[in-house]
């Protein structure tokens, strides 16, 4: 036997005890998030700094009430109320503030209610007999500038209100003016006599520079790394964060984590944008111009339902769970099964519409060459990269509790009973043992012919190399039926 403090010649008699946690570690792995967003100067929290935020009120006091960050951390525990939530605020950069505009026209012939929606929010505007345009446009003024929660602020100018983003950048342009967005089917219609005309957000430009922000994470584990970004230096800025070279799913760190986001545009506009990405460690989902929400909110919940559903069980897909909050697109202009087709085929993730919800359908990574650009599909799905991330740091787990300061011998070395030692066959053994507890997870399957393929060999004085070929289990994606029918079975004979 070994002892790790207890000297063998100590004299001085009696009892001695020392304790060792290296058989007992039964720790589950540990999954948190991180949201990234632009803050507002009202504000009381530090910009690119590192926070943690449990309560969606802290964040509207460190970021800003209707600000970015506030309302991802709010989009975000509508779905997930339970897990550890940090937060980096990045303030805006000298750019252009979004507008858009709303014309009226009047008077009003009958009372009625102004149904208005901004960024899938709705304001409702009570408007009387005879309200002529600038009165309603000064109701809803009020109304808009009410609501501090909203990301925009609103302006009357003779019954043309104009809405300006709180942010500048181009994110404001991402923000959605709606009338009736329920239709006569939610009893919401413009009162008699008044009519309207939106212009949409637009103008809005510059974005900020995310080099301190990205830096404010350090090392600091985050398995859900959510943002609102998609311009193609802000992506190429987390692509860097992540890489496997150096970044965070690099030999050296061994972080890991997955990013998340989302963009709204034409099927055809977002086919072209992702087949100009190509990384498996991002998660862009396709938005319909008609999304009510913003990018960075639907970015949040999707983020979101894939925290608690991974959390809950890392084998299983996340297709179909709820984005509570997020409106669907308007009946009649959601991607139709083709265009998800080749937005699935482009490095889009797709949502669905069913049973009162938008849902995940399938959360593909950009993804899709491999360093010859040929077509590869080893990192297709979102999901893989959370079980590999999973599977490593279980078997890290296992093999620095019980052997980080181990001796490394060759296979067949006597030694006796209660070493410390490693050998080959020794390290061999514990992976096969992980990896048969993973496969009673659900995680692995074949582990008879992975040991065919399971290398462990000593390399010089000190070092143990390992190939490690893990079988991973599957998702069901797709559920094919042939229907082969017949009017009548023949009688048997």
């Amino acid at each position: 036997m070994q002892f790790n403090h207890i000297p063998s010649d100590i004299r001085v008699p009696l009892f001695y005890a020392e304790v060792d946690n290296s058989q007992a570690n039964s720790a589950t792995q540990e999954m948190r998030t991180v949201l990234f967003g632009q803050m507002l100067a009202a504000g009381t929290g530090t910009a690119n700094q590192l926070t943690f935020v449990s309560r969606t009120d802290d964040a509207k006091t460190l970021y800003g009430e209707g600000s970015i960050l506030a309302r991802m951390h709010e989009a975000y525990r509508a779905i997930d109320p339970f897990g550890e939530v940090w937060c980096v605020g990045v303030a805006d950069a000298t750019g252009t503030n979004a507008t858009g505009t709303l014309a009226l026209t009047g008077p009003a012939t009958a009372a009625g209610t102004i149904h208005l929606y901004i960024a899938g929010q709705k304001v409702a505007v009570s408007v009387s007999s005879g309200d002529s345009a600038d009165t309603i446009g000064e109701a809803i003024e009020a109304a808009v500038n009410a609501q501090g929660s909203l990301p925009v602020t609103a302006s009357n100018t003779s019954g043309t209100v104009t809405f300006t983003a709180k942010h500048d950048g181009t994110l404001g342009n991402d923000i959605r003016i709606q009338l009736n967005y329920r239709g006569l089917a939610g009893n919401e219609a413009l009162p008699a006599g008044v009519g309207a005309t939106i212009t949409a957000m637009a103008s809005g430009a510059t974005d900020p520079s995310l080099t301190n922000a990205l830096a404010a994470l350090g090392d600091e584990p985050f398995d859900f790394i959510i943002h609102p970004w998609t311009d193609t230096t802000s992506l190429d800025a987390f692509k860097t964060l992540m890489n496997d070279s150096t970044g965070r799913w690099s030999y050296l760190k061994k972080i890991y984590g997955h990013c998340y986001s989302a963009k709204r545009g034409t099927a055809g506009d977002l086919v072209t944008f992702g087949d100009g990405r190509n990384d498996q460690h991002h998660t862009i989902t396709a938005m319909e111009t008609t999304m009510p929400n913003p990018c960075w909110e639907v970015a949040a919940a999707t983020g979101a339902r894939n925290a608690v559903f991974l959390r809950a069980d890392i084998t299983r897909p996340t297709q179909t769970g709820e984005l509570n909050g997020i409106l669907p697109a308007v009946a009649g202009s959601r991607f139709t099964i083709s265009e998800k087709q080749s937005l699935l085929s482009n490095g889009m993730a797709t949502t669905m519409y069913g049973g009162g919800y938008v849902r995940i359908e399938r959360a593909v990574t950009t993804y899709q060459k491999n360093a010859n650009n040929l077509p590869d599909d080893s990192y297709l799905d979102s999901e893989d990269l959370h079980k590999i991330a999973y599977v490593l740091r279980d078997l890290e787990s296992a093999i620095t509790s019980k052997y980080g300061r181990a001796a490394l011998a060759n296979d067949g070395t006597r030694f006796g009973p209660g070493r410390l030692i490693v050998t080959p066959a020794i390290a061999r053994g514990e992976i096969l043992a992980r990896a048969y507890a993973l496969e009673e997870m659900g995680l692995l399957e074949n582990i008879e012919t992975m040991k065919q393929y399971l290398i462990v060999e000593r390399s010089g004085n000190n070092r143990l190399n390992v190939l490690y070929p893990p079988d991973m289990v599957n998702s069901l994606r797709i559920f094919a039926v042939l229907n082969q029918f017949r009017l009548n079975y023949p009688t048997a004979a």
